[in-house]
């Protein structure tokens, strides 16, 4: 039998620098990527929106690949502008862009193993946003809770698109790679309900018979509360919850040697 992997389902930019981490703990990583990210046809609008960041009270960001593709536009932040993230790995994202809470004010989840747009909107005066423009960076779609809870308060919301993401196709090589992973017991980092959905789909798709029961038997490594609910709404009930950040993970997964 192969040595239990760790499969890393993030998209391939973000998954190389976990990997090597868990590599140097002498466990096995797999780079499985379930979300493809890919760059708008047309950035028109987000490079207009990025022009007028000096006008925004506040500019959210729901993911990393939301700060890395607004940085493509970008060759700094502009001073007093306050940035809003949902997680470590966007804060992350933002330092590795030179924004820092030494230079910008930073609105964040307080508990790791809740970031999300609930809890960071829990973090904001949403008063204080009464009558001022918010902007928020995303993919091409996503949930609006935020929008919706940010104009319900009277702020001037606008949303702006910023990447494109998808599920990977079910070609020959992805169905050969996951019925090895399905064939026993893995720890899976699983970073987005999105991808969690897309696997379920996907491993439906490849066996439709035994599938489910072998996804329900892997042990999945999750740093938020609602990507376990998503996961118990799929009958999946071996979960780590860590919180949010690499490091959690990787304690997360030292503690299944």
């Amino acid at each position: 039998m192969p040595e239990r992997a760790v499969v890393i389902t993030r998209p391939r930019a973000q998954a190389d620098s976990l990997a090597r981490a868990i590599a140097s703990l002498g466990r096995r990583a797999v780079v499985l990527p379930l979300l493809e990210i890919a760059p708008l046809d047309d950035s028109s609008a987000l490079q207009a929106a990025l022009a007028r960041l000096p006008s925004y009270a506040l500019v959210a960001f729901v993911s990393p690949n939301a700060v890395d593709a607004a940085f493509a536009h970008l060759d700094a932040w502009p001073a007093g502008v306050p940035v809003g993230v949902v997680g470590e790995g966007s804060r992350l994202a933002l330092a590795r862009h030179g924004v820092t809470p030494a230079n910008t004010t930073i609105h964040c989840p307080p508990d790791p193993a809740n970031s999300d747009s609930e809890h960071l909107l829990a973090s904001l005066d949403l008063a204080a946003l009464r009558g001022k423009r918010v902007l928020i960076v995303r993919g091409e779609s996503g949930r609006e809770l935020m929008a919706d809870t940010l104009r319900a308060a009277g702020a001037l919301v606008e949303t702006v698109a910023a990447y494109r993401r998808s599920v990977p196709r079910l070609d020959a090589a992805l169905a050969a790679q996951l019925a090895v992973l399905l064939a026993q017991p893995n720890d899976w980092i699983i970073t987005s309900s999105e991808a969690l959905r897309g696997l379920a789909s996907l491993v439906r798709e490849l066996d439709p018979v035994d599938g489910p029961a072998r996804l329900r038997a892997q042990h999945l490594i999750v740093p938020h509360t609602r990507i376990a609910e998503t996961a118990r709404a799929l009958a999946c009930n071996r979960i780590t919850l860590t919180g949010s950040g690499d490091a959690r993970l990787l304690a997360a997964i030292q503690s299944q040697e």
